[in-house]
């Protein structure tokens, strides 16, 4: 039997054989994709689905997981590096596309669950709404609500079958995001995952 790499030796008893095992869509690599995908990868996810259109801009490092040598980089190609120098035995596979209704089950047809991690409401609900459509026994965790400084009592997470949604449920993006409160919704969207995949509570 092959040996668990030291990597995980930290990790919750039972848990590293099922995450092992398990597949992760992300859709959108930017301050919530990206920040969650680390967060499983370091839990020791097997496998990563991610995909995003876009490259990394300078103005994405104030939440991002990027550095300023990713700048001009597309941003899946640059997270699957970071991915990799973290847990180089993970598989990922990474898409640079505009993700829409007729793409979702294609592109993530093989995850067991799915976060969503768009920036806009409208494309949170079709994709929500057409991954419980093809998959509607596979959860989707998604964010609303990610905003402004500090209140993290706010952070709550609201659940309804398959779909289990983190943030305050009402501030708008225009008020400016801040690092800390992005990860704090990002790294609560990767728990929620890891705990549906290992069979814990959430």
């Amino acid at each position: 039997m092959e040996k668990t790499p030291r990597i995980f030796e930290k990790n919750v008893p039972g848990s590293t054989e099922k995450l092992a095992g398990s597949t992760v869509g992300i859709a959108g690599c930017g301050g919530l994709g990206s920040n969650a995908a680390l967060a499983l990868a370091r839990a020791g996810i097997g496998r990563l689905i991610l995909a995003d259109r876009d490259l990394v801009e300078e103005s994405n490092l104030n939440r991002q997981c990027y550095f300023l040598s990713d700048v001009g980089k597309v941003k899946v190609e640059a997270l699957a590096s970071l991915i990799r120098a973290i847990n180089p035995g993970i598989r990922l596979d990474i898409h640079r596309i505009e993700i829409s209704p007729a793409n979702t089950a294609e592109l993530f047809g093989e995850a067991d669950l799915l976060i969503e991690a768009f920036d806009r409401a409208e494309s949170k609900r079709w994709l929500i709404e057409t991954w419980c459509k093809s998959f509607p026994k596979r959860p989707v965790v998604g964010a609303s609500g990610i905003s402004g400084i500090g209140k993290s009592s706010e952070i709550i997470v609201r659940s309804s079958g398959m779909i289990h949604i983190v943030g305050d449920q009402k501030t708008s993006m225009e008020i400016g995001l801040c690092s800390a409160r992005v990860g704090l919704v990002a790294n609560t969207q990767a728990n929620i995952a890891i705990a549906l995949l290992t069979d814990m509570e959430i």
